[in-house]
């Protein structure tokens, strides 16, 4: 049976050997993340709490909101080479009930609203009911 995003934890001990990759990438993110973050950050997307490079198992996804169960992964130009271990860890974490968006790097930085969009779509209509509705 899935785990609900809700009570989603890493492990103590997992999240101790991800915890200093998930803070480098957070120190030091893409110009593509750092967009998307200026626009996420502080509820400003429809009211919805995102966290930056979060733990979902031994996966860090780039952002993450746990109302809803929603990750969304920015594909940068090393995506091009790891496209099977993307799809892996795509099915990984839509089987265990997260619901994952993916844009490419351009798309970020070139048609913002138009991925915000996208993102919004999904916070307001997502496959689970929102938490405390």
């Amino acid at each position: 049976m899935p785990k609900d995003a809700h009570t989603w934890h890493t492990t103590p001990e997992l999240w101790e050997k991800l915890k200093p990759l998930a803070r480098q990438k957070r120190k030091e993110p893409t110009k593509a993340e750092e967009k998307l973050w200026q626009c996420l950050r502080r509820k400003q997307l429809s009211g919805f709490k995102f966290r930056r490079q979060h733990p979902i198992e031994r996966f860090i996804v780039d952002f993450y909101c746990a109302e809803v169960g929603l990750a969304v992964e920015i594909d940068g130009p090393i995506h091009q080479y790891s496209k099977e271990e993307d799809l892996v860890r795509q099915a990984y974490i839509e089987s265990q009930s997260f619901r994952l968006l993916r844009f490419s790097n351009e798309d970020v930085l070139n048609n913002t609203d138009g991925v915000l969009n996208k993102i919004e779509a999904v916070l307001n209509f997502p496959l689970r009911k929102r938490r405390g509705k």
